[in-house]
């Protein structure tokens, strides 16, 4: 069994918790049957992850796997990585989507994709990348007693994405110590408003409105102060026609929507101002985790 999973964008700047998107930038995990465990690494980080005392994919595999089968797993995992850590790219939500899913898969055990989002609940507790990482396309999110309720919208063929992943991280905890505790009453309506707008402008494709009405008032700027050279990307991005340009995730990589034909325009620009950056441009993913036998 082969399964592969996509990197997210998650907040979209004022969609806090709320709002994510998938991208085609995928871990790809190779499960076969074996007499004894084995663990072999490659890609991003790999070098890192060999030498970590657990791994957290196999041990998320065995307890869904234990549980719905009664039995000791018995398989090789060959993990061939492209999601780096800590950058903002949904990581962690992309490893607990793919085990809860290879595990179903593994045991023979009928699932639906509902269940596995709301069985990640467990592990990563904000449902703005586990959502689209199992779903693929746009997707609304909101958590209400212990169950995701979504939404999801394919995002068109003729958008990209054109990303900016500095070449240093910044830890979820890290970056969640540098929010406020309270808020005024307008930044938290300037916050639901723009969300709003940015939901219902995927929704009903009209993506030019997204540059006068992306703003944020929670967590961006205090976030893109740990990367000061984020508000440079910010500036260029939308000077060369992105279409939105915002913090993924809690950072440190920069997500930024464009139309395919400005795609190129926008990741020279921001290639020459930051040769130290890995920028990419790529396509959206609409299916979310897959799995083939």
């Amino acid at each position: 069994m082969v399964i592969t999973v996509p990197a997210t964008s998650a907040n979209l700047g004022p969609g806090f918790d709320t709002l994510g998107l998938a991208l085609n930038l995928r871990n790809e995990i190779e499960i076969i049957p074996s007499e004894k465990q084995e663990i072999e690494i490659y890609g991003e980080n790999a070098d890192f992850l060999k030498k970590l005392p657990r791994n957290y994919f196999v041990e998320i595999f065995t307890e869904h796997y234990k549980y719905l089968t009664d039995k000791e797993p018995k398989f090789k995992f060959k993990f061939n990585n492209k999601i780096p850590l800590s950058r903002g790219l949904g990581s962690s939500s992309a490893v607990i989507i793919a085990a809860i899913t290879a595990a179903y898969e593994a045991a023979q055990v009928p699932y639906k994709k509902d269940k596995i989002i709301n069985l990640a609940l467990n592990y990563e507790p904000h449902p703005d990348n586990i959502t689209p990482a199992t779903l693929g396309g746009f997707c609304v999110a909101k958590l209400r007693k212990n169950r995701v309720y979504f939404l999801k919208k394919f995002i068109p063929t003729y958008l990209r994405a054109v990303i900016v992943i500095p070449n240093r991280p910044i830890s979820t905890q890290r970056s969640r110590e540098a929010l406020k505790k309270t808020y005024p009453l307008k930044d938290v309506v300037a916050n639901i408003s723009s969300s709003s707008m940015i939901t219902a402008a995927f929704f009903s494709e009209k993506f030019d409105i997204l540059k006068y009405i992306v703003e944020d008032k929670i967590h961006q700027e205090n976030r893109m102060k740990l990367v000061p050279d984020l508000f440079k990307v910010r500036e260029i991005a939308l000077r060369e026609g992105a279409l939105m340009s915002t913090l993924s995730g809690s950072g440190s990589t920069f997500f930024n929507l464009a139309y395919k034909d400005d795609a190129y325009s926008i990741y020279a620009a921001l290639k020459d101002n930051f040769k130290d950056f890995n920028v990419k441009i790529l396509n959206f993913d609409n299916l979310g985790v897959k799995v083939y036998n």
